[in-house]
């Protein structure tokens, strides 16, 4: 017999590929197809696509097929903001055991092959954190200009990093009873503004609190 080195499909047309994706597709009855399921199913192995089209995302895209979410395409914001609902829920640092459903969305392997390893993504998430605490301070809005359809140099809205940063300065309790997730899992913190947005005040840190959804409740109806 002779010896011959494999086929690794290098003279495979980028239609020919294509079509095998949508076969697929259309033996698993589903609208995507995942890279596990190609290469158990497919005649070409996952990478080819990715080698070929640049990536998963554009292999699909060129198939007309739904892409497929995985670690590595999840947006970064969304794998943070559940990484922040954990470290609110435990009110500290999240230990690598801990990130697994149904405490956290996503596992944490898919922070380590999202990131490089789980100390990573925790280093990346406080990154991106610090960034907020700049511009979220009093000092940092002296210099602006009242808008005057608001009558405020900041936005009514709280995003979820200023949220996390005040929680976290607040140790994650409600400031006014104590109480927080971490020993009330029943507990659900928010961050309100201290003077009232419709008093003129601002959103910045030195004007922000925690409260649980009670004490909240209870502070409008003073209001």
């Amino acid at each position: 017999m002779k010896f011959e080195l494999d086929d690794y499909h290098r003279g495979v047309t980028d239609e020919e590929l294509i079509a095998d994706l949508k076969r697929v597709a259309l033996e698993i009855d589903k609208k995507s197809v995942t890279r596990d399921v190609c290469d158990e199913k497919g005649k070409y192995h996952s990478t080819t696509y990715i080698r070929r089209f640049g990536s998963w995302y554009n292999a699909l895209e060129k198939a007309g097929l739904e892409k497929t979410r995985t670690p590595m395409n999840l947006p970064e914001e969304e794998l943070f903001q559940n990484l922040e609902e954990i470290w609110i829920k435990l009110g500290r640092q999240p230990k690598y055991s801990e990130v697994q459903k149904p405490l956290s969305k996503y596992h944490v392997a898919t922070y380590e092959h999202r990131f490089g390893g789980w100390r990573n993504a925790l280093e990346k998430f406080v990154t991106y954190i610090n960034k907020e605490e700049n511009v979220s301070s009093e000092e940092s809005i002296k210099g602006l200009e009242i808008e005057p359809s608001t009558r405020h140099k900041t936005s009514r809205t709280i995003n979820w990093r200023i949220r996390f940063i005040v929680m976290k300065r607040d140790n994650f309790k409600c400031k006014n009873c104590g109480r927080s997730p971490a020993t009330d899992p029943s507990i659900i913190l928010h961050v309100d503004h201290i003077k009232a947005w419709a008093n003129g005040g601002e959103t910045v840190l030195e004007n922000l609190q925690t409260l649980c959804s009670v004490c909240n409740i209870g502070k409008s109806d003073l209001e």
